[in-house]
């Protein structure tokens, strides 16, 4: 039996998932961790965690192969994005890592603007320069941190540090980096204008190789504290978005996934860039080679509701704790008993900043026209509206390219929520669908081992014995109340955004 592995380290919680290669799934173990939050605007994580967790997690889920994890034959690596780690020439973190929704790079992000605004699109896919990007947090390094930019050997992203705990070796691609700012996705290369303005050079990048590469086979090391053999293939996969993609059966022209994990993602997969003339709609490489996504990011999707489960939530994380159920559920239930609309309570999930369709990073989160009448459940159904709103207002910007929404295959940790997939379907008036594995990263890591490894032809084929649908959830008879709701949603987004 040939098994696969699968690794993706998101934004709060890192997964690894074990396959066989016919399809079924073995196991799937995460570990949360909580991100620093230092001051207004600012979100870092010691880099250290992400392997420790990477270890926890691969080492839980080999304790379900019961005694087959020699058979593992390949291990793919997929992240987040954006996210900056700063390290020695040995691969030893100088600081923490600058989590992609760190906003502190404000002044650099509107320096690099007057300069490159007009070209940046073409060349990185990216319509705006905001701090996101990992080129603005570097060169706010390099201004604000002077001796840990004297230091820094490698700017890395979370995947390719992941990859070098692996391997030893200093590897990324374009489906991760196409983000960093600094990355020509035209040409899939380093841009050198670029690095040069952030005072930085190639030398201090990792070598570029394709999504779905080998790089070789897991070092003695990361294989003896892991527990595998040392024969294992490490792969990368890619961003954490465009590897779900295929973990969604999302390989064709045309095809609509969205994602709602931490932040809220949607996917549509191209066979050439150059779709939106409009230049607004980010456009990623693919790790389907030779494809490309459009890729609206939201920066706060799951994360507002993990958050309002952390401060608002305690009583229903200790029932979870007693056993009395999942403090996630037990929430959704209370939104559950309220009406669709909320009883004009409506939220905008603008928890740190705002990206997709209209960036501002200055934007906010806001529950507006709440009364003595509304209790936590509508809180908490208006915080799942709000998603869905921000959803159809990209999908609406998509639509303007002339691509056509016909169903929203959905995935993430909201997927797994039976309410907030009808309120997507009611809110966007087209089917929802499920998936029989939602965790879409991993699946699509587990393709990626496996054409490396030989176990499938293609990626095709891959998507044939791993990606299954689950249900089919259609609009019901809320869609006209939506209509009324998403109205207002978009009238206060607007006055909103001007008043930040």
């Amino acid at each position: 039996m040939t098994l696969l592995l699968a690794i993706d380290a998101g934004t709060t919680s890192i997964k690894a998932g074990l396959f066989e290669t016919g399809g079924r799934c073995l196991g799937i173990a995460r570990q949360e961790y909580r991100l620093k939050t230092p001051a207004v605007d600012r979100a870092e994580l010691d880099p250290e965690i992400y392997w420790d967790a990477c270890v926890k997690t691969v080492r839980e889920v080999l304790s379900q192969a019961k005694g087959d994890e020699k058979t593992v034959s390949a291990i793919a690596v997929s992240s987040q994005g954006e996210t900056l780690i700063c390290t020695d020439e040995a691969g030893k973190p100088l600081r923490p890592a600058i989590i992609w929704l760190d906003n502190r790079a404000t002044d650099q992000a509107t320096r690099l603007a007057e300069k490159f605004s007009k070209r940046i699109y073409d060349l990185t896919g990216i319509p705006e320069i905001i701090p996101t990007w990992p080129a603005c947090k570097i060169l706010w390094i390099n201004e604000n941190e002077p001796e840990v930019f004297l230091k820094t050997r490698k700017y890395l992203l979370v995947q390719d540090f992941l990859l070098y705990r692996l391997t030893g070796v200093f590897a990324t691609n374009g489906s991760v980096s196409c983000t960093s700012m600094y990355f020509d996705y035209i040409k899939d290369d380093w841009w050198d204008e670029m690095l040069g303005e952030i005072g930085i050079d190639r030398s201090q990048l990792p070598q570029i190789i394709q999504a779905g590469e080998t790089i070789s086979t897991i070092s003695a090391s990361a294989a003896k504290t892991l527990g595998l053999p040392q024969n294992v293939m490490i792969v990368g996969g890619g961003m954490d978005q465009c590897v779900g993609a295929i973990g969604a059966g999302n390989v064709l022209e045309g095809n609509f996934s969205e994602t709602t994990g931490a932040a809220l993602t949607i996917q549509v997969t191209l066979k050439t860039p150059d779709v939106d003339p409009n230049k607004v709609i980010p456009i990623y490489e693919h790790s389907l080679p030779g494809k490309y996504l459009l890729c609206p990011v939201c920066p706060t999707a799951g994360m507002a509701f993990k958050w309002f489960r952390d401060t608002f939530g305690e009583n229903e994380i200790d029932l979870e704790e007693n056993g009395a159920g999942d403090a996630y559920e037990l929430l959704t239930n209370m939104a559950a008993q309220t009406p669709a609309g909320s009883d004009g309570l409506i939220m905008l999930p603008h928890l740190m900043g705002a990206y997709s369709p209209r960036p501002n990073p200055s934007a906010r989160g806001s529950f507006t026209g709440f009364t003595l009448t509304h209790t936590r459940g509508h809180f908490i159904r208006a915080l799942l509206e709000g998603v869905a709103f921000l959803l159809k207002n990209n999908l609406e910007v998509i639509e303007k390219t002339g691509l056509k929404v016909t169903e929203i295959r959905s995935t993430g940790g909201g997927a797994k929520s039976v309410l907030w997939n009808q309120i997507k379907a009611d809110v966007n008036n087209v089917p929802v669908i499920t998936l029989e594995n939602d965790d879409t990263a991993l699946i699509g890591d587990a393709i990626l081992a496996g054409v490396a490894s030989g176990s499938y032809s293609t990626i095709e084929a891959g998507c044939d014995a791993l990606v299954a649908i689950k249900t089919r959830v259609n609009p019901s008879d809320n869609v006209e109340i939506y209509k009324q709701v998403y109205e207002k949603y978009i009238r206060l987004d607007d006055t909103l955004d001007r008043f930040y």
